[in-house]
């Protein structure tokens, strides 16, 4: 069975393109990862940057909208700013929604070295949330499993 997990945000630009490479990177490959936004403001560059820090390459990604097809199938959707949880249109009961909320790295303030340091703490938060996801939600389900199986 495939599941697809649904990254959203305002613009698809930083936090939720950082989610979709983080989670392409970590779940199994039985997983659709996507990323859309309430608008489409681009890949922002610093968020490539600061991906490529840790060998993953967003280069390739578009910003993209909400696609309604996945919105409405994906197994959960995972709203990252709190402008998303808001805006976001209704999901079918089916779906499992939950907020993530994270800084916008973009929206950082001070000298370029803080700014840039406000991107990577986000990285590495939102990655330890997807890290998270993977040990309570996916293997605790397999240890779940298995016991079924016994």
């Amino acid at each position: 069975m495939t599941n697809t997990l649904y990254f959203l945000c305002i613009g698809n630009s930083c936090r939720s393109q950082m989610a979709e490479g983080w989670a392409r990177k970590l779940l199994p490959s039985d997983w659709i990862v996507k990323s859309a936004g309430i608008e489409a403001h681009g890949v922002n560059p610093k968020a490539i940057q600061v991906m490529t820090e840790i060998g993953i390459d967003l280069s390739h990604h578009t910003s993209d909208l909400i696609d309604p097809e996945t919105l409405n199938n994906a197994t959960l959707v995972v709203t990252l700013c709190g402008y998303a949880a808001d805006k976001c249109p209704m999901t079918p009961s089916h779906v499992r929604r939950e907020h993530w909320g994270f800084e916008d790295p973009a929206k950082a303030t001070g000298t370029e070295e803080e700014k840039w340091t406000v991107f990577q703490n986000v990285r590495d938060a939102i990655g330890k949330r997807i890290e998270r996801f993977i040990t309570e939600e996916l293997n605790e389900k397999a240890v779940r499993n298995e016991s079924h199986i016994i």
